[in-house]
């Protein structure tokens, strides 16, 4: 039997499984599980544990972001359109959405 604090979190938590690596993706804002008005820009923190993450990363989601406005003759699949797979697991929540790194070099 699970307690019910382990079966609806107070914040929300994501457990991420890419290219065979774990790391947990969460936020500490728990207006995100029930404001979607919360949803227009706010941070995420990532941990995965592995070596090159050599500080907390924590990154800037941007649900309103201008991507309308990127150079629509820039091919998709070309070296400046490629995302980080983290970026890409945001992107299935929050489609369109932009991901900033805030300095830190995108390491998963």
């Amino acid at each position: 039997q699970v307690c019910p604090g382990l079966q609806t979190p107070h914040v929300p938590v994501w457990l991420c499984s890419l290219c065979g690596r774990h790391g947990v993706l969460f936020s500490t804002d728990s207006l995100l599980l029930t404001c979607w008005r919360a949803e227009r820009v706010f941070h995420l923190h990532f941990y995965s544990g592995q070596q090159e993450q050599t500080e907390p990363t924590q990154l800037t989601i941007d649900t309103h972001s201008h991507h309308w406005e990127e150079d629509p003759r820039e091919d998709p699949s070309s070296p400046g359109k490629r995302h980080p797979p983290m970026e890409m697991v945001i992107r299935t929540k929050w489609a369109g959405a932009t991901v900033s790194w805030n300095g830190t070099d995108p390491f998963f």
